[in-house]
């Protein structure tokens, strides 16, 4: 999810706090895809591939256990890629396409619930959030009145981040229920009034959850499972169910490090309190499958999908990162624009982008790459544009 907060302080971190001028947000993720080789000549010595050997320079330089990718380039053709071990205890190879958790991936797909909402005329973007939760936010310096739906999905409320990243971290198997982490943000003071600014804030998805589900009279899972995985044929995609902290399918191990050095196992995990924010697992393929249906159109009405995409300057996640409401656009080094989010939540990150013409990449790395303080995530969104852009 957006999920732990780490020494680059990449905004899809666990209760990463950013501020910026106007609104910006999440994610890292927005570096993007395809550029995937065409095969040489007979005659010619094999080109290497920039993907394998950027994967393989996250595993040998950057210490991340294992490395996972799939592009799909400008032939329309999917390759997948992978480097390291699945399981450094046993050393077992890494599953091509494996399971991961999607972290702060899962707020597109919460958005694209809502603006499904808005597209039947049963939610309005800049209606307050007190229309659908009436009375429920109320706090030192902010107002449910005041906040509008808007706001939430571009993280421009002002709410303070319910994320505690050391809990997290100590008891990751705890369950804990929306309202729960609801009340940890509502204790705590506004940041700035609604509209001024922007910071990356898992709150402002919490409360999107949350509308869903009063507005639908169904949990969140559901709907998400049945108008967008469903849908568009996701088949390795799941928003767990309560209680449910295992990884359904094959997948690579995900790992923390701890005090003295040694990987932490977080593989199971009860993912409840990222929620709406950052609870869902799938693999790097259908996510390229997600955003490419995103903006291709299926999901959401032309009206809606350009509500999405109206952004707002996030240069504090890197120069040229704009964010609209769960989907965020980097500025590719050949040119144009990649769009999409990624995630972090202990034990994976998620990096990637979809381009207009349909390229994208996905890659999924099996440990936050700054909790050891290395450059890990800027080398995952190099890579990613690398290969969109050869």
């Amino acid at each position: 999810m957006n999920d732990t907060a780490s020494q680059r302080h990449r905004p899809n971190r666990l209760g990463g706090r950013r501020r910026g001028t106007a609104a910006t947000v999440t994610a890292v993720a927005a570096a993007v895809v395809a550029g995937i080789l065409a095969p040489a000549a007979a005659s010619a010595a094999p080109r290497p591939d920039v993907v394998q050997q950027r994967l393989d320079a996250l595993v040998q330089k950057d210490g991340v256990p294992a490395a996972l990718a799939t592009v799909k380039g400008r032939d329309g053709r999917t390759r997948t890629y992978t480097a390291g071990v699945g399981d450094v205890a046993t050393k077992a190879k890494v599953p091509v396409d494996g399971q991961v958790r999607i972290g702060s991936n899962t707020k597109s797909f919460t958005s694209v619930v809502v603006l499904q909402l808005v597209a039947e005329g049963k939610v309005d973007l800049d209606a307050s959030v007190d229309t659908y939760l009436p009375g429920l936010v109320r706090g030192d310096g902010f107002d449910g009145r005041n906040i509008t739906v808007r706001q939430l999905l571009q993280h421009t409320s002002g709410l303070p981040e319910y994320v505690n990243r050391e809990g997290v971290l100590n008891n990751p198997k705890q369950y804990l229920e929306p309202r729960e982490l609801l009340d940890v943000a509502l204790a705590q003071k506004a940041h700035f009034a609604p509209g001024t600014q922007w910071e990356y804030n898992n709150t402002n998805y919490l409360l999107a959850g949350m509308i869903i589900q009063k507005v639908t009279g169904r949990p969140l899972g559901e709907e998400i499972t049945k108008r967008v995985i469903d849908r568009i044929g996701l088949r390795h995609t799941y928003f767990p169910v309560p209680g449910d902290m295992t990884i359904h399918e094959a997948h690579p191990k995900g790992y923390q490090p701890a005090a003295d050095g040694s990987l932490r196992d977080y593989t199971e995990l009860d993912p409840s309190w990222g929620w709406a924010a950052g609870a869902m697992v799938s693999t790097n393929t259908d996510l390229t499958r997600f955003y490419g249906a995103l903006l291709g159109g299926r999901l959401l009405p032309a009206a809606q999908l350009a509500q999405m995409r109206t952004t707002v300057p996030a240069d504090s996640i890197a120069p040229g990162v704009r964010y609209g409401l769960g989907l965020m656009s980097r500025p590719l080094s050949c040119g144009g624009l990649a769009w999409g989010h990624g995630g972090a939540i202990p034990g994976y990150e998620t990096f990637g982008g979809t381009t207009e013409d349909g390229r994208s990449v996905n890659i999924a790395v099996t440990t936050i790459t700054g909790d050891g303080g290395g450059e890990g995530g800027k080398h995952a969104d190099q890579a990613v544009d690398e290969a969109l852009c050869r």
